[in-house]
């Protein structure tokens, strides 16, 4: 079922997404208790994506601590993602296809980001410079925050 909603370029239903996420840090929980690590946080990329899901989340699994956002222009963005594709293989690292994503982005993600900046769970991170540099940034941050990066 979750190929097929990729593969037509779908969103998995919000119910789908949150289920699999939750059983993925239970069982990660599980896993790090058997071996004497207390250790509870985790760090999901690219979620949440809309509201909803942001919503479902948080009542149904837990509240999440903060958002990490890059701040990146589009112009860039573009430009990074079109030079990722000489390589990556993926279909979606063209123009048009970019610009089709930032758009969705800007529609149903900025709300999200939005939301959690007003309940001061956002940290902001410019992400012009290079890789380098941005990672020092996120570590320092994450730090700010009481999440010690360890590698």
């Amino acid at each position: 079922m979750i190929k097929e909603y990729i593969a037509d370029g779908k969103i998995v239903p919000m119910e789908v997404t949150v289920q699999l996420l939750e059983n993925a840090m239970t069982d990660e929980i599980e896993r790090k208790k058997r071996e004497g690590d207390g250790q509870r946080r985790f760090l999901i990329d690219g979620f949440p994506r809309q509201m909803d899901q942001a919503l479902k989340f948080e009542e149904s699994v837990c509240p999440s601590k903060f958002t990490l956002f890059f701040d990146c222009p589009e112009d860039l963005m573009q430009e990074r993602l079109i030079n990722r594709g000489k390589t990556s293989g993926r279909a979606d690292d063209n123009a048009e296809s970019i610009k089709k994503r930032f758009r969705t982005f800007v529609e149903t993600s900025m709300p999200v980001v939005d939301y959690f900046a007003k309940e001061g769970k956002v940290v902001k991170v410019s992400a012009r410079k290079g890789p380098e540099e941005i990672y020092e940034e996120v570590k320092k941050r994450m730090a700010e925050r009481g999440f010690e990066m360890t590698k």
